[in-house]
């Protein structure tokens, strides 16, 4: 067997069926029919003399030495993104593909303010956006298929690359008729934490939000009800159903609830908040527009005062 015999298509189909469980979705997903992606994972079970996968009418399972080759498959995929972005690396900067996951917490909020700046400054850029929660951005971005990922650090469990970005204080959101809507400086003693109301475990929002309770063993009750994203947490509040913290960013944008939310700033020794930071892989070969991304997200956001900014300005 060499090299000829199978392709980097062919190592994308087989990583895309890992992950799906699905033939089907992982068809739709490498944007071919079906029947091509199953042609081709059987021309390489073939080749190498066993299946990868074990079918059944009901799933999909990885075998046992399938999980060998799609590890491999993983590497190489990771390898050879890393050979494009050596080459773009001499190319102009900040143009052709750049793959940015955002934190969901942030993204809705933070990309109406970045991407006509972003645009108007890097014309040749396209930027694809990924939302989600923090772990499954962080294993795609170790797996190469994203080139950055804006989070709330730290994250310690990953080999990654930091720049510190901008500070985001957080807000109170409360029912326009609650007893703090129309309390001057609230602190989180004044928080009744058994009316709080969080996003689900998914998000590391949630476990930021908690920490600022200082009743919260006791306070916060078992059965709190969540959200899945914060419109649904802002809802929940303009529906009456409870109070929220909430990121300043989400405050100035999502405001079609103003009518029902009332927003109070924290008063606090040490301002609540998250830091958001741009993370890499530090073999990345892109550097020089990782700096100029965030570069970027710095100007873009250094007239607003809505956050305060971390990222020193780049130098010449």
């Amino acid at each position: 067997m060499n090299l000829s015999a199978f392709s980097f298509r062919d190592l994308e189909y087989v990583v895309a069926v890992a992950e799906q469980r699905h033939f089907g979705r992982a068809a739709q997903s490498c944007s071919v029919s079906q029947p091509t992606l199953s042609a081709q994972i059987r021309k390489l079970e073939d080749l190498f003399g066993f299946d990868i996968f074990e079918r059944s009418p009901r799933h999909v399972l990885v075998t046992m030495r399938g999980e060998e080759v799609v590890a491999q498959a993983r590497a190489i995929l990771s390898e050879g993104r890393r050979m494009i972005s050596l080459a773009e690396a001499g190319a102009e900067p900040l143009a052709g593909t750049f793959r940015l996951g955002v934190l969901s917490t942030l993204g809705p909020y933070l990309l109406p303010l970045l991407l006509k700046p972003l645009r108007d400054a890097f014309p040749k850029l396209r930027l694809l956006i990924t939302e989600g929660t923090t772990w499954p951005l962080v294993r795609q971005l170790e797996e190469g298929t994203l080139d950055a990922v804006l989070a709330s650090p730290p994250i310690k469990e990953a080999e990654l690359t930091e720049l510190p970005l901008f500070f985001e204080s957080f807000v109170l959101a409360v029912p326009r008729d609650h007893a703090l809507a129309s309390v001057e400086r609230v602190t989180m003693d004044d928080v009744p934490a058994a009316e709080l109301v969080l996003l689900d475990e998914s998000h590391c929002l949630r476990g930021q939000a908690l920490s600022l309770c200082p009743r919260r063993d006791h306070g916060v009750r078992g059965d709190t009800l969540q959200a899945s994203s914060l419109e649904t947490l802002r809802q929940m509040v303009g529906a009456g159903i409870g109070v929220a913290i909430m990121p300043r960013l989400s405050v100035a944008v999502g405001a079609l609830l103003d009518d029902m939310v009332a927003y109070r700033r924290l008063q606090a020794t040490e301002e609540p908040g998250r830091n958001v930071a741009l993370f890499h892989r530090p073999s990345f070969g892109r550097i020089r527009d990782i700096r100029l991304l965030r570069e970027g997200i710095r100007v873009a956001l250094a007239e607003r005062e809505l956050v305060r900014n971390l990222a020193p300005p780049l130098k010449a």
